[in-house]
């Protein structure tokens, strides 16, 4: 497993995005609009289920035209100051050298539920004032909380691609990766996936892994499969692994995401492996494939993967001998929910430090780290300064308030 093949085939021009060519010309018409003047409705609301191509569309297209793309994901920018500050001044700023800019809101409906101060009535602000083309992307456009955003969008329906599209796409990457292969075994692969082009890839790549020849015998326990096979039995497998090869399979047995699997099998490490020289071992194997998590994050280098994986499947199920005897219950990560818990917390530590960074020229973590400790001290000393404080960095009420009671 090298590069992920979602990513090394991932679209880069407009006639590569498979399928939905309707919503693309729709999109592209729309685009051109703006080339005389704003277009009545100054957004788009792209809107269909997940694996269908919306993100990868517009990315593309900002391509094509050679426009800059601003994007980002809706669910980190819950907040009403948030949203004003990332779409408020990307809608206005012109771009440094000139091109022409594209502003991407994916996953919307991550503004909804109830850490959003105020986030969805912004955006709906930004979208009737933009000077740049925005487009928005959601799974489903017609949430309750979207009624008033709705008539200001321009509503861009994506479907699921035909099972024909899906397969002629397979075909170009088995050409490419060198991979023999025929119709039937591809059109198993589709209808196993449910016409999601990301797990259709994901499963390709999964069963071409060392082959040149791919065929229906090969693939054929897909459809036995259950893709939400559940995490329990994927840690059984790993930890109850009689080889090597026995325990990276098991990440193949499931759609489980790798980075919840690490947390898994961290959280429940101590559980199965009692012998305190071989919790050692099966801990540091964690923490080398957390390494590579590490890097790969850095630098984008996915050929780092396939490290990251051995590590935490076979270096954990090869680091220890004596199996517990009887069932032993697998726990959820503590570390996931507290996250959860602290999420809203978390948020608001980030505005923090992002307000005293352009005040003070520092980075936000210093900023968090070392200027927050004394504005506690100083508010705790002398309340009558949260006023000037707060006008100084630009605090609003709630956070003033955080500060005094942490």
């Amino acid at each position: 497993m090298h590069i992920p093949w979602t990513v090394k085939y991932e679209p880069k021009t407009l006639a590569e995005v498979v399928g939905n060519d309707e919503a693309k010309s729709k999109i592209l018409k729309w685009i051109q609009q703006w080339d005389k003047k704003p277009p009545k409705k100054r957004a788009l609301l792209i809107y269909g289920p997940p694996g269908v191509g919306k993100t990868v569309t517009i990315e593309a297209l900002a391509g094509d035209l050679d426009m800059e793309l601003v994007e980002s994901n809706a669910s980190d920018y819950r907040t009403k100051d948030a949203v004003e500050r990332f779409a408020g001044r990307a809608s206005t700023n012109t771009t440094l050298f000139g091109k022409k800019r594209l502003i991407l809101f994916d996953e919307l409906g991550g503004l909804t539920g109830t850490a959003d101060r105020g986030g969805v009535p912004v955006i709906t602000k930004i979208v009737k004032e933009t000077m740049s083309p925005l487009v928005l992307v959601a799974n489903n456009a017609y949430d309750p909380r979207f009624s008033t955003l709705r008539r200001y969008c321009q509503l861009i329906e994506f479907k699921k691609p035909t099972r024909t599209q899906i397969r002629r796409h397979l075909e170009r990457i088995c050409k490419s990766e060198g991979i023999e292969t025929d119709r039937e075994t591809l059109d198993l692969i589709t209808e196993r996936a449910g016409r999601d082009v990301r797990s259709a890839v994901n499963d390709l790549q999964a069963l071409a892994e060392g082959k040149k020849i791919l065929t229906s015998e090969d693939v054929a326990w897909l459809s036995d499969r259950d893709r939400k096979e559940a995490i329990f039995n994927v840690l059984n497998q790993i930890f109850y692994a009689k080889d090597s090869r026995d325990a990276k399979y098991a990440v193949d047995m499931a759609d489980v995401d790798l980075d919840m699997l690490f947390e898994w099998i961290y959280e429940n490490v101590p559980n199965y492996v009692k012998e305190p020289k071989e919790l050692a071992a099966a801990m540091d194997a964690l923490s080398r494939a957390d390494i590579y998590r590490g890097r790969i994050r850095s630098t984008q280098n996915w050929t780092l993967l396939r490290y990251f994986i051995d590590m935490m499947t076979a270096g954990v199920a090869t680091s220890w001998s004596q199996r517990s005897h009887g069932w032993t219950p697998s726990r959820f990560p503590k570390r996931i929910g507290y996250l959860s818990r602290t999420k809203a917390r978390r948020a608001l530590l980030r505005e923090m430090g992002m307000k005293i960074r352009r005040r003070c020229h520092i980075s936000s973590s210093r900023a968090i780290n070392e200027v927050l400790p004394f504005l506690r001290v100083i508010l705790d000393n002398r309340p009558e300064t949260a006023p000037a404080l707060a006008r100084y960095f630009n605090f609003d009420e709630d956070t003033v308030e955080f500060l005094k009671e942490s």
